[in-house]
């Protein structure tokens, strides 16, 4: 019950959506790597888990089975193009793969409510969060939180989860999903969303049930620590105390690092440790520890690695350093974060005490 798990297959290599392609099997190897050395010095309680393939009935809470089977016949023609965008490719063992990233985070999850493990961190590929019931985008062609969100709604009867968006961009899929109900509270502090996806905006704020359970934060580019964490403090902690979720998942986005070259805020790793210090204080202090974060982009191959292992060291207890200094933000970005703050903060106060 005191390990954390950590869902990992070879197999996940196998996706590969072409030479050039950020979203690219070297970036899982670079955090394996650094895994299996912290491994070796010692650091964290933690183990890794063998992943399962998901069933299509799996696949099916959250996505339509034209798009599953459409995703299925491009691969088995070799591999192409899935979105109109141009950035989300399948090859010939994708569909396969993807079950297993769908798979491996059903795991974790199940495994977690049987408390057989403490908590766990899913480094899956592709990753999830833009695929929405009928369409793939921004490298994602299923929604693994997503499908984990519903099969605890659905096996675990649970009436409150919490989704907690840390990457870089927009969850705009997972947004979609849960727009209109009460049974899921999306949060998602993430890059001005005008060039891509395009979604998560201050006043996406839910419809019908789920009005009020939608929290977008869009900070400007290159939005350093001191904002971040603001945001953190001020708007998502409140927020989840009062909500009060029975299980946290965390799309767990490493592309805000200010080396990524697809990201466009600029953070450090000291950050991410703050954060996962506040989101395993809050596990602990509201669901009993029930915590599962799903990896999503994360494109530094110089500090993925990094950023996953102190992560995962936080949630196992662990102590891992990172050498990294914070990068200096512009006053002028420190001004627009804040306001965005200021904003959130004004549309939220409508549902929630902020």
């Amino acid at each position: 019950m005191s390990t954390t798990g950590v869902i990992f297959s070879p197999i996940y290599y196998r996706h590969n959506p072409g030479r050039g392609h950020p979203e690219s099997a070297r970036r899982l190897r670079a955090i394996v790597r650094e895994l299996k050395k912290s491994r070796f010095q010692g650091i964290g309680n933690w183990q890794f888990v063998e992943p399962e393939k998901a069933q299509l009935k799996d696949v099916k809470l959250v996505h339509g089975i034209e798009y599953i089977e459409f995703v299925q016949d491009v691969c088995r023609s070799g591999g192409d193009l899935l979105d109109e965008e141009g950035d989300t490719v399948a090859s010939p063992e994708s569909f396969d793969v993807a079950l297993y990233a769908v798979g491996g985070t059903l795991k974790v999850v199940n495994l977690v409510m049987q408390k057989k493990i403490r908590n766990a961190f899913a480094l899956v590929r592709p990753p999830g969060h833009h695929a929405g019931k009928y369409y793939a985008r921004g490298f994602c062609i299923f929604n693994n939180i997503a499908i984990a969100t519903k099969h605890l709604l659905k096996k675990f009867k649970l009436k409150r989860v919490l989704i907690l968006d840390i990457d870089s961009h927009h969850g705009n899929g997972t947004q979609e999903i849960f727009y209109e109900t009460s049974k899921v509270l999306y949060i998602s502090l993430h890059e001005d969303p005008r060039e891509f996806p395009r979604k998560g905006f201050i006043d996406e704020i839910g419809e019908g049930e789920g009005l009020g359970y939608n929290v977008n934060v869009p900070l400007p580019f290159r939005t350093g620590d001191q904002i971040y964490l603001k945001a953190m403090d001020e708007i998502v902690t409140p927020i989840m105390k009062q909500y009060k979720p029975q299980f946290i998942l965390v799309s767990a986005g490493l592309d805000g690092h200010y080396t990524d070259p697809v990201g466009s805020l600029s953070l450090s790793a000291l950050c991410y440790q703050q954060v996962y210090e506040t989101i395993s204080n809050a596990t602990s202090e509201m669901c009993e520890g029930k915590l599962v974060s799903v990896l999503e982009g994360g494109y530094s191959l110089k500090f993925v690695g990094k950023l996953a292992m102190t992560a995962i060291a936080r949630m196992s207890g662990a102590i891992y350093s990172v050498e990294d200094k914070a990068p200096i933000t512009r006053k002028r970005i420190i001004e627009q974060g804040e306001k965005v703050i200021k904003e959130v903060k004004q549309v939220q106060k409508a549902f929630w005490s902020v």
